[in-house]
């Protein structure tokens, strides 16, 4: 696969990026230790994971597998702060202690004494842009990162958290993005442009949906199916998204390629640095793996119709 520079940073990240969403859970060490590994050899480098994944879980199955499995030189390592668990659920919490706590459990998790992007993963309305700012710098300049994002953070709170930043660069913002979720498009990526931050673009597959796997029934090993994720795949199958999905299996058989390679070809054509896949399995990695299509553009241009207005975003000009 190919590399792609993020942002206006120097840094390279493979334009398909591996997800550990479910490791520690759905997903055994065993797996992701065969993940990870084919991931690497088929030229992959970006790994990201999060603090809240699994509540810490996935780190630490991603920590016992660098050195072991992979060279952590081999791979850019991403992961997240700003989401833990309390007695009530989930809480978001940008603030200078949350954060740092964060990363350096993180760290330890990861059995490692750096990440290469360090990403802020949800705003939080409690705490000033430029409390985050500073700390985003302070990570940097302590040596924890060597990069700094936010992930699912609003155009406005991207830019002036980019602005307060300089001279340190945001290197990257991660949204969803994919043909079910183009509300990025109204100003969030012109915003990530502007500030010279790459897209690193979560659930390509729009959740495992533009597989075309659940336009028939649900299968008993989807994450649609799983105790811990059916909530999440959940909005995207409403008849609102059938249109889309049936456009993407006609492209693909038209093409002679897997659904999944078609969605994927569209988010990379969009100019993103990378589209992160969370494979849960080596099997429904494989097909990522493989996948080289590049769209006509023909094809772009008509999944742009059928994806813009049934899901109400403004058609391109």
């Amino acid at each position: 696969m190919d590399e792609r520079v993020l942002g206006a940073t120097g840094l390279r990240v493979s334009s398909v990026g591996l997800g550990t969403l479910t490791w520690g859970r759905d997903t055994d060490a065993h797996s992701a230790a065969e993940l990870l590994r084919s991931f690497v050899d088929a030229g992959g480098t970006l790994v990201d994971t999060a603090a809240s994944y699994g509540d810490g879980a996935a780190e630490l199955v991603v920590g016992t597998l660098l050195g072991d499995v992979v060279d952590r030189e081999d791979v850019v390592l991403c992961t997240k702060g700003g989401v833990r668990q309390t007695a009530g659920g989930a809480r978001v919490d940008s603030s200078r202690r949350a954060l740092l706590d964060s990363l350096d459990a993180s760290l330890a998790r990861l059995r490692t004494d750096h990440v290469d992007v360090f990403c802020v993963q949800q705003p939080d309305p409690a705490t000033p842009c430029d409390e985050v700012a500073a700390t985003l710098e302070h990570v940097l300049v302590s040596g924890r990162a060597r990069y700094v994002a936010l992930a699912n953070h609003p155009a406005w709170r991207t830019v002036r958290v980019a602005d307060l930043l300089a001279p340190h660069r945001l290197a990257a913002v991660q949204v969803e993005y994919s043909l079910l979720e183009r509300g990025v498009e109204r100003e969030l990526l012109a915003a990530a442009a502007e500030v010279g931050a790459g897209v690193l673009a979560w659930s390509p597959l729009g959740r495992g949906v533009l597989t075309g796997k659940y336009r028939r029934s649900v299968p008993a090993d989807s994450r649609a199916a799983s105790a811990h994720l059916a909530g999440f795949v959940a909005p995207y199958l409403g008849t609102d998204t059938a249109p889309v999905v049936d456009a993407v299996v006609t492209a693909a058989a038209g093409l002679d390629i897997e659904p999944l390679e078609v969605a994927l070809a569209w988010v990379l054509a969009q100019g993103v640095a990378s589209a992160v896949v969370g494979a849960r399995t080596p099997a429904q990695l494989a097909p990522v793996l493989a996948s080289r299509a590049a769209l006509p553009a023909e094809i772009l241009a008509a999944l742009d119709e059928v994806s813009a207005p049934a899901l109400g975003y403004p058609e391109r000009r």
